[in-house]
């Protein structure tokens, strides 16, 4: 496949940057030679290795205890995140500096090309820190971090059930002195996987290869890495919800990403420290979409080819000036709809966009280990194409710190908003997919309260929150036109209640989690029966991860969930459901390096359809053996 080159100045403006930070960390006597601090980001659920396939980053979020990841068929093939009710559009992923974007459609947002292995479990912003750090995301964003890279040598090969094969190969080395941060490494991961699916047209061929170059210091750490990856699936009733309609979906993509952080000392009264990051990626993705496989394509209108690209440079960070600490971020990015068979009814195919926040926050101690602090700011979005948006954000946390023990409550207000993408805006007003674009910026506004309790053997969380979303993009039935979905604003108000608790043992690691959603909605006079996605979402989620080492050389990992959906007139089958997953592994001391596992996705063999009229992948097992040396 040729792809063309599009000039990115970004990229190469932070390669420079990385240069000249990395040599200006390195000289100067007053460099403080300590680690750079470590964001600490819990593990919340056990499998991380699917029975379907390799591993993306969607396979550690289908148990998440704070996101609902609604799946068509495989999770590692298309998923939509959805956090606090959301829908999947509203939801942003930061590596990084930077938030990577699908300019076409968040249905895409999930499927980032890069090894899972590379980056730190997901810190998931919401409320006033995704104010502050988020991009084109109106309620939450799953920031990731770059893991310091070790030398590694690992083989996985893997059979399943439906005619499963999948395996991989990584390699990873380092140079410099093993007791000095100070060092230069590499890695390069490929991975492969096929399967003929849990139904019938159900069948998938992805292909992943990742490579990353990482410069270290003692208070810096820089990262460059490329990422490709080409995914074909099949799905009946994939997107539309009809099941005698056996599509496919293929994407094929490209991600440049680099990245640079500096940290400095930390600051009182918390687990934050100074720091500066900067990032900078651009994206290339080709889709070709077909909902029918039975026919044929030609380029022509209804056969749904697209491409995009996009580009951004972005930074972040924390510093500190007397009694206050100022909280930034700012993002640039640009994309642009190559070309399309479908999207053709919009009024451009290229856009821009910028958003700059600042937060600054002041602590004052009140005696007794406690603390106040203040926190307002605003962010300001503008772009080429839309109207511009001043957002303002304020929060107030009261706090008691000692030792590893923290307690806090935290009251918060916060404004954000978003623009849709092309596939909303430029398909045609009818169809299999009715666009709109007359469609215009969204915004939400959050009112929270949250409170914490962490000890060094277990932490809990609850929060409590209220949103008002104006034009919120939605997808919608017309019973008339039943084959059709059509692009409506919606303003949503929602009330959610979330409750997360962990604790950890010798051999035993077990999180428990619950959210509770409701949801008014207002569609103004667009003529709507149902909703795809925003009235598609779980009253009640109650979901229990428990990880146990029975011994050094064999270990349990299960997964569960209990749901009760929102009634929903086009569901087959019941609004409950129970869906699990466990893993055994077994690693024989007579073979040192080997791993091996056995693992069941969806044990209870549930029929539950997580998109109405979309049916449920069914039981699947596999057998995976992994060797390192």
């Amino acid at each position: 496949m040729q792809r063309q080159r599009l000039p990115c100045t970004g990229l190469t403006a932070i390669l420079i940057l990385w240069h000249l930070q990395i040599a200006f960390a390195e000289t100067g006597d007053d460099v403080p030679q300590e680690l750079a601090n470590v964001l600490v980001t819990e593990k919340r659920v056990a499998n991380e290795e699917p029975a379907t396939g390799y591993a993306t980053i969607s396979t550690a979020l289908r148990f998440d205890p704070q996101v609902d990841l609604q799946s068509r068929g495989l999770p590692e093939a298309q998923s939509d995140i959805t956090i606090q009710g959301s829908v999947f559009e509203n939801i942003g992923i930061k590596v990084g500096a930077v938030s990577v974007i699908d300019p076409q459609t968040g249905h895409y947002t999930a499927l980032l090309p890069i090894d899972p292995d590379a980056l730190s479990s997901p810190n998931i912003l919401t409320g006033m820190d995704n104010a502050v750090q988020g991009f084109n995301a109106t309620v939450a964003t799953l920031d990731y971090r770059w893991q310091p890279l070790q030398p590694r040598r690992e083989l996985a090969a893997g059979l399943g059930s439906d005619g499963l094969r999948d395996g991989g190969l990584s390699v990873g080395t380092r140079w410099g002195d093993r007791h000095s941060p100070d060092a230069i490494a590499a890695e390069l991961s490929f991975a492969r996987s096929e399967g003929d699916g849990s139904r019938a047209n159900g069948d998938h061929e992805f292909e992943r290869l990742f490579a990353r170059v990482q410069r270290t210091t003692a208070t810096a750490q820089a990262d460059v890495a490329v990422a490709l990856q080409d995914s074909f699936y099949g799905w009946p009733g994939a997107y539309t919800g009809f099941k005698s309609l056996p599509e496919t979906d293929r994407t094929k993509s490209l991600l440049l990403i680099a990245n640079y952080r500096h940290d400095g000392d930390a600051l009182p009264g918390g687990d934050s420290g100074r720091y500066i990051e900067w990032g900078a990626y651009y994206r290339d993705v080709e889709d070709d979409y077909d909902f029918d496989r039975r026919t044929d394509e030609f380029g022509a209108p209804g056969a749904f080819d697209h491409r995009t690209r996009s580009a951004a440079i972005g930074m972040r960070g924390l510093s500190a000036n007397g009694a206050w600490q100022w909280h930034y971020a700012l993002q640039f990015t640009a994309d642009e709809l190559v070309r399309s068979t479908d999207l053709t009814s919009g009024t451009f195919n290229s856009r821009s966009r910028t958003r700059v926040s600042l937060a600054p926050s002041r602590q004052w101690t009140l005696g007794g280990q406690r603390t106040l602090e203040w926190q307002i700011g605003a962010s300001v979005e503008a772009s080429n194409r839309d109207s511009n948006a001043l957002l303002p954000m304020t929060a107030l946390t009261l706090a008691k710190v000692a030792g590893n023990n923290r307690d806090s409550i935290q009251l918060a207000v916060a404004s954000s908003s978003q623009l849709p993408g092309y596939t909303a805006l430029n398909s045609p007003p009818s169809g299999l997919f009715g666009g709109n674009n007359t469609l215009s910026r969204e915004r939400a506004e959050t009112l929270s309260i949250t409170f914490l309790r962490r000890r060094a053997a277990w932490n809990t969380e609850f929060r409590g929150f209220v949103r008002k979303n104006d034009d919120l993009l939605d997808w919608t039935f017309l019973q008339g036109a039943p084959f059709a979905r059509q692009a409506n604003p919606v303003d949503l108000d929602v009330f959610g209640l979330e409750w997360r608790y962990q604790q950890q043992w010798t051999r035993v690691t077990t999180t428990l989690g619950y959210a509770f959603l409701d949801k008014q909605a207002d569609y103004g006079t667009a003529p709507v029966d149902a909703s795809f996605y925003a009235l598609n979402y779980a009253r009640h989620r109650l979901t229990a991860a428990v990880i146990v080492r029975l011994m050094n050389q064999l270990g349990v990992r299960f997964d569960s969930e209990l749901r009760e959906q929102a009634a929903h007139p086009f569901r087959s089958g019941d609004d409950r459901a129970f869906t699990a997953s466990i893993a055994v592994d077994w690693r024989p001391e007579f073979i040192d390096g080997l791993t091996v596992l056995v693992i069941v996705d969806n044990l209870t063999n549930s029929n539950f359809e997580e998109f109405p009229g979309t049916p449920a992948a069914r039981r699947q097992i596999s057998l995976k053996m992994r060797y390192a040396w």
